[in-house]
């Protein structure tokens, strides 16, 4: 046996189990998850009908799914305009101040605790009743701004929405840290010396030095605003109503709660076309200016 066919042979017999795992567990269902979106299945009989584009007609034609894209948008859109602060709290962490390690963890901590947790800890703290949030507000005086936090339709997204930042920002914040660590620290000399202040310096160097991280914290953004489940579903099922519905909870919904796996494959279908098309939009903005 010549060297080069035993190079092959190791080459492929290293591959294979990765290549196996990867067309069964992604190809496969995905290549299911496109024909299923194209029949009538209720997920439970042998037989289904295909009825070609129908499920995608219905889907761009339904009010509840526009409504709870416009939920998640919520999402995107609050988090987008919290990443100067963000940014800003990652700049003040990579200074050498007392016990930034120790902040660094803390902000940390959110991300890594499970998400059934902190669905019922806020939960918790929203309690109209008994809730610590309303019991603060009354203790300070301000019985006035006492709410349902979670179940009046103007303001449960927002409650939501500041579970997600509570969640997920201290990671953002650890991603430009790391942004933040590669920046050479003789531009920031030389700034000084030229006479550069601290929002030029901000502006100037730091931005540009962690554009590419912003770019992947935009990019996470995009996916998690779209895919956003485990808060609305653990803490109000999507209500009151379907006001706090986005739409991986109404794509779940519409699966196992009312049987229609062909519609539900094919909202499945669309939220992985819009990332898709998202997340290609921004990185044709972010092209010009990381080159």
């Amino acid at each position: 046996m010549s060297y080069t066919l035993q190079k092959k042979i190791v080459v492929v017999s290293f591959l294979f189990i990765p290549v196996a795992l990867l067309l069964l567990f992604l190809i496969y269902p995905t290549i299911k998850l496109f024909q299923f979106s194209l029949t009538d299945w209720n997920g439970v009989s042998k037989s289904f009908s295909y009825i070609g584009l129908k499920n995608y007609a219905v889907a761009m034609q339904t009010d509840a799914v526009w409504k709870a894209l416009f939920n998640n948008f919520r999402y995107f859109i609050i988090h987008a305009l919290f990443i100067p602060l963000e940014i800003m709290v990652a700049v003040y962490l990579n200074n050498k101040i007392r016990g930034s390690l120790f902040f660094r963890s803390l902000v940390f901590l959110p991300y890594i605790l499970n998400g059934v947790a902190v669905a019922y800890i806020f939960s918790y703290l929203y309690n109209p009743i008994n809730g610590p949030w309303n019991g603060l507000l009354e203790w300070i005086g301000m019985e006035a701004l006492k709410r349902n936090w979670l179940s009046s339709p103007e303001i449960v997204n927002y409650s939501l929405i500041v579970v997600s930042l509570w969640r997920f920002s201290g990671f953002h914040v650890i991603l430009f840290l790391a942004g933040l660590q590669s920046v050479p620290k003789d531009l920031y000399e030389a700034a000084i010396i030229d006479g550069a202040g601290p929002f030029q310096r901000f502006r100037y160097i730091t931005v540009p030095g962690i554009s590419r991280v912003i770019e992947i914290v935009l990019f996470l953004n995009v996916r998690g605003a779209l895919q956003v489940f485990d808060i609305p579903f653990l803490m109000t099922q999507g209500g009151p109503g379907m006001a706090s519905t986005t739409f991986t909870v109404y794509t779940i919904q519409t699966a196992f709660k009312y049987n229609n796996y062909g519609l539900a494959s094919a909202l499945a279908v669309i939220l992985m076309v819009l990332i898709i098309v998202f997340s290609y939009l921004q990185s044709q903005l972010f092209k010009g200016r990381t080159e």
